[in-house]
């Protein structure tokens, strides 16, 4: 695997998916990052195995690989790099390492191998629907701050994302209650989402959605299963129990 990518894209990529990794870790493939290269696009994923976020970022591939890298030490060693450089990234297999260069800057970090690295598995999402970025932020700007802390009460640890009928008209309604106080807000129901069950997304996943929301344009889509959520944009991929 050999490539050159710009260091905005792949910095503020990082940015991303590193924020699902936990720094603490007792499985070492969940503290990495699964980079997958291949048609000018480098695709970075993390998960803790609760929650999957996939970013796509365009560069210039010579040839097609995949390997994992430990996410934060190959964030902080990026965003130090200067702004408006071009990294490129080595994979070395004998060796077992991935040598970053920018300039007169190189790095190398251990790997570990990409098969090792963990899917999350998604049962058939019955559901999907469109919302427009705007719509999805309203949502959730408008009722995170209500969402509980305490773990005790782990159903009340996210918005309960629900299709109900107010006042004759089908709506989407989100709901976060810390059992003192409670945030609702209401969007006419969009097409696709009659049917769908309720679901409680995790304040983890709300945090997540809440920085890719600020970055998205157009529409995004949502789609439900009883047990998990997907939310995607065009370059960004985020699946949560």
């Amino acid at each position: 695997m050999r490539l050159t990518i710009d260091k905005p894209g792949l910095s503020k990529a990082l940015a991303h998916v590193a924020s699902v990794v936990e720094r603490r870790n007792t499985i070492p493939i969940l503290s990495n990052v699964l980079l997958t290269a291949g048609n000018n696009e480098l695709k970075l994923t993390a998960t803790d195995l609760d929650m999957e976020l996939v970013e796509t970022v365009p560069c210039r591939a010579k040839g097609e690989g995949a390997t994992t890298v430990p996410a934060h030490m190959f964030h902080d060693i990026v965003r130090k790099l200067p702004e408006g450089s071009d990294i490129e990234l080595l994979r070395d297999g004998e060796q077992g390492r991935l040598s970053i260069t920018s300039g007169p800057a190189q790095f190398s970090l251990q790997t570990l191998p990409a098969d090792d690295f963990p899917a999350l598995s998604v049962d058939d999402l019955g559901h999907s629907f469109t919302l427009s970025a705007g719509e999805l932020k309203r949502l959730i700007e408008k009722t995170r701050f209500a969402i509980s802390t305490e773990e005790t009460r782990y159903y009340l640890n996210g918005i309960y994302l629900h299709a109900t009928d107010s006042a004759g008209k089908a709506m989407l309604r989100a709901v976060a209650t810390d059992g003192h106080r409670l945030a609702q807000v209401e969007l006419p129901l969009p097409s696709g989402a009659k049917g769908m069950p309720g679901v409680i997304v995790p304040r983890k996943t709300v945090l997540e959605l809440a920085k890719l929301v600020e970055d998205a344009d157009g529409e995004v889509r949502l789609e439900l299963s009883p047990s998990k959520i997907r939310v995607s944009t065009s370059r960004v991929v985020l699946t949560s129990k």
